[in-house]
């Protein structure tokens, strides 16, 4: 893949990847491709379009550009959703085989992975991995070692580089959810990791309208792997899903960087306010994830934590109490979102009952702050 794009500040470089070439093209956009399949007499993989299952001029502007912001020489692969992305990059684990994850993350990703194990499909290592000696470990012999950073959603701040390193010196293979931080704050592949997963969902397109996945990886063998994963099992993104998850990305320095530095303000405000616990935000200098994050991170990001003074039932009048933001799952898009994460079934019983996740949005702070504010009047 070409990378003209690769000595461009990232704040130019969202605006200006997955353009048509100017030299065979007069359009700005690239064009969305509504055909399902294409006159052709090629094989799939030769080059040009077969067959929409294998591949799409709709989705390659989207993949070449995620590529290039991680640093990748090979384009991306879309996915239907953020969860396919995921299932695809397990998949890589053979029957048996053996996966490290942790044992706070993403309750989807963490649910898959004990799904597999409790079908007999893979055997499973659940880690604590602020404890990098003990997760080290656990990494002999597996086929996967699965990261996030920070973690979902406690917002801990791993030590990527010191776990990649020692993954790799013991052979086995590491894939990173890179979706809280994006491509803008941080690139694991230059940490050492071997695949790099978005919930493309979220920042990425950023308004809340579309499912999506990404797979970026290092190696030309493991991304035909994944992309021979989502041709047969047919997990493939919507053309138009991609053409607006494209146009998402032009704006996300502009909306993370907006929304980043409103929730550095929030989370102080927070910090310390009567009616809340813990806040997690690593941006706070009291926060223990604080200087890692500093060290590691391009930004503190637009996801706070927080913990509500009482129980899952006040934690559950400060949401409902919330007027602006809106209680639902999900985050990264332009409006701010709020929900008590131990409410899905499938979060991890570590969790606090009393946590509230906060994705900021692009709102004004104060008129966000006001809304808190009153909301945590009520509990």
């Amino acid at each position: 893949m070409a990378q003209p794009h690769q000595h461009l500040h990232p704040a130019t470089a969202v605006v200006s990847l997955g353009r048509p070439d100017p030299a065979t093209s007069a359009e700005l956009n690239p064009p969305i491709s509504m055909s399902a399949t294409f006159r052709s007499m090629g094989t799939p993989g030769g080059g040009e379009p077969v067959y929409a299952r294998f591949g799409s001029p709709s989705w390659e502007p989207l993949e070449n550009a995620v590529a290039t912001l991680e640093g990748a020489d090979l384009p991306g692969v879309a996915f239907a959703s953020g969860m396919a992305a995921v299932a695809a990059v397990f998949g890589l684990v053979p029957v048996g085989g053996t996966m490290v994850v942790p044992r706070l993350a993403y309750n989807g990703s963490i649910g898959l992975a004990r799904t597999l194990a409790a079908a007999g499909a893979v055997m499973l290592r659940e880690i604590d991995p602020l404890d990098v000696d003990g997760s080290v470990a656990q990494f002999e012999g597996a086929d996967l070692v699965w990261l996030e950073s920070p973690t979902n959603p406690t917002l801990d701040v791993i030590e990527l580089p010191r776990l990649l390193a020692a993954a790799r010196e013991l052979g086995v293979r590491t894939a990173v959810d890179n979706t809280f931080c994006t491509p803008l704050r941080q690139r694991p592949l230059e940490l050492g990791a071997d695949i790099v997963v978005h919930s493309a969902t979220k920042f990425i397109a950023g308004h809340s309208d579309v499912l999506l996945g990404m797979v970026v990886a290092s190696d030309a063998g493991l991304r035909e792997r994944i992309q021979g994963y989502r041709t047969l099992h047919g997990a493939v993104p919507g053309a138009f899903e991609a053409w607006l998850a494209l146009r998402g990305l032009r704006t996300l320095e502009i909306r993370l960087g907006r929304a980043e530095a409103t929730a550095g303000v929030i989370a102080e405000r927070l910090d310390g306010h009567p009616r809340v616990g813990r806040v997690r935000y690593p941006g706070l200098p009291s926060d223990p994830n604080h200087e890692r994050a500093r060290a590691q991170l391009q930004g503190f990001g637009a996801v706070i934590s927080c913990e509500i003074d009482g129980d899952a039932a006040a934690a559950e009048r400060f949401v409902a109490a919330l007027r602006l933001i809106t209680p639902a799952t999900s985050l990264g898009g332009v409006e701010s979102l709020a929900e008590r994460r131990r409410r899905h079934p499938g979060e991890p019983a570590d969790i606090p009952e009393s946590l509230v996740r906060i994705s900021i949005g692009i709102e004004h702070v104060e008129d966000l702050w006001n809304d808190i504010e009153q909301a945590l009047a009520r509990v």
